[in-house]
């Protein structure tokens, strides 16, 4: 019996010698589990990263080489656009047709048309400036609401669908349109405002600044329409103080897009140099012409965007 025990006590160290290992192994293995994991995880991200970046190199390829004879039509278009836009407004449907006639894929179009259209706004509101129909400090408030209202916009147009808007917006640019038709001396000349400015600028900075980063078609005319009958601005002042929030918007969207790498910068700079004529020469011919001539065409360039919107719509639809 107690050679039995000895024999056992004397068995305990090769059992130990036997599960060392295996429990050393088990660490091995575990570690080495460990480490498969780590790696598997790393070759995941370095594949997502690679898709990104093809996607992105397949994006870029996809732009057609744009021929040298097509920037001296980029420049007139956006001399003509950045004129037109800044009498009435809708200088998009002149300027991103032509982008889009080039071959360049509509999210880059968008961006560049960003771009050209920052410029026309920019000269006509600083023409507005200088014949003292906008006094920019009062805009102050306006600008920076509007300035975060269209950065907020730009962002979320990769988040969210706008195919809702483009059917609810020609519905409200008829409804501008038929209730200018029946209040033919609206906008002729200044009337008391209905809205203070703080408020106004808080509500439609941030509203239309944002739809103008999201979406944008008829903006312009949302803006002249809410300055006439809320603020009781005559049709030149609500044009003047429409660029300068439509400067606003186009700039945060910019910087946005930029960021982004959306942008075709020498297209857009093309077109730019020619909004920066034609916003000085549109400008000029709303303050020299007068209401009469401003509204009639604000009237015509808020239903082609409307028609617009609606052909688009159920050209796709």
């Amino acid at each position: 019996m107690h050679l039995a025990i000895l024999s056992q006590t004397d068995r305990r160290p090769e059992i130990g010698q036997i599960f060392f290992p295996i429990r050393a192994n088990q660490n091995k293995l575990l570690n080495s589990a460990k480490a498969m994991a780590k790696y598997a995880e790393s070759a995941l991200h370095a594949v997502k990263i690679n898709r990104a970046m093809q996607s992105r190199v397949s994006c870029m390829l996809s732009v057609p080489e744009i021929p040298l004879w097509a920037y001296p039509a980029l420049f007139a278009t956006g001399l003509i656009a950045g004129t037109v836009d800044a009498i009435a407004g809708g200088g998009g449907l002149i300027a991103l047709p032509a982008l889009l006639g080039l071959g360049i894929p509509a999210p880059l179009a968008l961006a560049t048309s960003k771009l050209q259209g920052t410029f026309g706004s920019a000269s006509a509101t600083w023409s507005f400036a200088r014949r003292g129909v906008v006094n920019l400090r009062e805009c102050r408030l306006g600008f920076t609401v509007t300035a975060l209202g269209g950065l907020g916009g730009a962002g979320a147009m990769r988040l969210l669908d706008p195919h809702f808007l483009s059917t609810l917006i020609p519905w409200l640019l008829a409804a501008i349109v038929l209730y200018m038709i029946f209040r033919p001396q609206l906008g002729e000349s200044s009337r008391h405002h209905r809205m203070e400015a703080p408020t106004f600028y808080l509500i439609f900075g941030l509203g239309l600044g944002f739809y103008d980063g999201f979406f944008g078609p008829g903006v312009g005319s949302f803006w002249t329409i809410a300055f006439v009958t809320l603020l009781g601005h005559d049709f030149i002042r609500a044009a003047g103080h429409t660029k300068v929030m439509n400067f606003a918007s186009n700039i945060a969207s910019l910087i946005y897009f930029s960021i982004a790498g959306s942008i075709l910068w020498l297209p857009g700079l093309t077109m730019g140099a020619g909004q920066l004529l034609g916003g000085r020469l549109g400008a000029h011919l709303a303050m020299t012409r007068g209401a009469r001539f401003v509204r009639p065409l604000f009237l015509f360039m808020a239903s082609l965007v409307a028609l617009k919107l609606v052909f688009a719509h159920f050209n796709h639809g």
